[in-house]
């Protein structure tokens, strides 16, 4: 498999010095990069605590499949942790993932001590990290938490499905010359997973196209944001070579 980023040691070494993560995501699907942040920061903050972390790229089409689109892909993230591109996903189904992002914490001497299928509980995920960090030390000094406590939850609409405009994840979009992409859609945002060379001129609920987004390595482009649940309309027209795998969509409140 190829890694970006340092090969690191075997896992047994790696718990053998203290708790690992091991987060498997797709470069192209919004949770996967919604949650990459929170465990960039953290494998980040707690480095020197013992706390090791592996990411694991198991691709659902050719966005990032190849080691050079990886490579760019996980550059413009800005991880700070060695991933490996699983892209027979060999170690996907020895984890027995149900989806992206998922998030395995081992202990030290490699038990399992927590998983998450999906955008963890970020505070109920830290405090796992951090109680595996202390072992059988519960006064061990560690560095401030960064999700902070349990907050009241808030209710947040449902947006729409993921849309796939060249007909399936595996396919991507490309226009005739001057077609433009429009799509509908109820959510607090979209973005799109995008690659290839380009711009994107983005219009949103009806405006003109005049937001350019600069296309340099595959992943997702943020499109709109509006706060909170709505109805919303987002108008595309790309320039130069320039592909769309898919258009996610992100939850806000009512």
């Amino acid at each position: 498999m190829p890694w970006v980023g340092e090969e690191p040691k075997a896992a047994e070494r790696l718990t053998a010095k203290g708790p690992l993560i091991v987060h498997f995501f797709e470069a192209g699907e919004l949770s996967s990069v919604r949650s990459l942040t929170h465990i960039d920061r953290w494998a980040h903050h707690y480095a020197d605590a013992g706390l090791s972390t592996i990411g694991v790229h198991t691709p659902r089409s050719d966005l990032a499949r190849s080691p050079e689109a990886l490579a760019a892909a996980v550059a413009r993230l800005g991880l700070r942790f060695p991933v490996c591109g699983d892209n027979d996903y060999l170690v996907w189904h020895a984890y027995g993932c149900k989806g992206w992002p998922s998030l395995f914490l081992w202990g030290r001497g490699g038990r399992l001590r927590w998983f998450h299928f999906g955008i963890a509980d970020l505070p109920a995920t830290e405090e796992a990290i951090r109680t595996e960090l202390r072992g059988a030390d519960e006064d061990r000094e560690l560095p401030e938490p960064l999700a902070g406590p349990p907050s009241g939850k808030r209710e947040l609409a449902k947006p729409s499905d993921e849309v796939f405009p060249g007909g399936s994840h595996d396919r991507p979009w490309t226009p005739e010359p001057g077609e433009p992409l429009e799509v509908s859609y109820a959510g607090a945002g979209a973005w799109a997973a995008l690659d290839g060379s380009g711009t994107v001129r983005v219009g949103v609920d009806g405006e003109p196209a005049d937001r350019r987004i600069e296309v340099e390595a595959p992943g997702m482009y943020e499109l709109s944001e509006h706060g909170s649940h709505g109805m919303h309309e987002v108008r595309l027209e790309l320039e130069g070579e320039v592909r769309v795998w898919s258009i996610g969509f992100t939850p806000g409140p009512k």
